[in-house]
């Protein structure tokens, strides 16, 4: 299958609009932290024929399918295989001190969700993986056999909302004692076993534990909460970012951190605002932006994006 038939990218028109200000000038560089196939890399490469490209991703396969993909661009493209926390090590490797714009394209990619072999879907049965990674060592297996019951519960319900995480944690600690658990079928069928049926009318019911071990097989809000400042930190004046989160804990994180440097720090009741108490960043969109309904008719996994987007308007302090 061809790389460009894999990976329709999200939101693409509106993500160029946003950034293009910034990218314009010979020299600048875009970071894709978020490299996958390389969809909006391509777009970005063939649209501004003077940027420089810096694909960051822990995937190996997407990494490599991505270099193929943009192997016409040349020497315009230098791809890094790290986890987007890295931003900082992975632009000093590269002697880029500054960078014009970044995208996040945040959660499963498309190469991820559409390889059976990965164990991300519930839908079909596969090896308890989950690994963005695949030289990671944490799998969905080994939180599922090594985990005590408290953490179970902790991570559905942290990283997954789910509501019935002690119902769930206590019969997966039941069910190991006898049989581990090793494909992804396995865990679908205890988890409908232990879901009222009112319940399972509301949707699948094994949706958000899964999204909780994928969330923990990777560690991504953690990453995430490092990654976004990081990047803010290399972004230059005048400057542009955009990130497309999927769920609610990864808006959230966006949401606090783009606020807390979009928001002025002079002390209340300061007659005069100093310069160094401005904002760092301006706010190119109102609140989250979604996907129109012929986005989402076009591409069905624009339904759940929540689109932010800033501007550095100050060099940090």
């Amino acid at each position: 299958m061809a790389n460009s038939s894999l990976h329709t990218p999200v939101l693409l028109e509106r993500t160029i609009e946003l950034l293009a200000p910034a990218l314009g000038r010979d020299g600048a560089v875009l970071v894709d932290a978020t490299l996958g196939l390389g969809g909006h890399a391509e777009a970005f490469l063939t649209r501004f024929p003077h940027l420089v490209l810096v694909g960051l991703d822990r995937d190996p396969e997407a990494l490599r399918l991505a270099g193929e993909r943009l192997a016409p661009f040349g020497d315009r493209v230098h791809l890094v295989h790290t986890v987007y926390d890295q931003f900082t090590e992975a632009l000093d490797s590269l002697g880029i001190e500054a960078v014009s714009g970044i995208l996040f394209d945040l959660g499963v990619s498309s190469l991820q969700l559409d390889r059976v072999d990965r164990g991300f879907s519930y839908s079909k049965d596969a090896p308890l993986d989950m690994r963005m990674d695949s030289t990671a060592p944490l799998t969905a297996e080994r939180i599922l056999a090594e985990y005590s019951e408290a953490d179970l519960r902790r991570i559905f319900y942290e990283f997954g909302e789910e509501k019935l995480s002690p119902r769930y944690a206590r019969k997966i600690v039941e069910a190991r004692a006898t049989t581990p658990f090793v494909r992804s079928s396995q865990l679908v069928d205890l988890i409908i076993a232990a879901t009222p049926a009112a319940v399972q009318r509301a949707g699948h019911p094994a949706k958000r534990v899964f999204q909780a071990l994928r969330i923990e097989v990777n560690q991504e809000l953690a990453v995430l909460s490092r990654a976004i400042p990081a990047a803010l930190d290399v972004l230059e004046v005048g400057g542009r970012m955009v990130v497309l989160a999927y769920q609610s804990l990864e808006d959230r994180i966006v949401k606090r951190a783009l606020a807390a440097r979009a928001t002025s720090t002079a002390p209340a009741g300061l007659p005069v605002e100093l310069p160094e108490h401005r904002p760092e960043l301006k706010l190119l969109v109102r609140g989250a932006e979604l996907a129109s309904e012929t986005e989402k008719a076009a591409n069905p996994r624009a339904t759940p994006v929540r689109l932010r987007a800033v501007e550095r308007v100050r060099a940090a302090a």
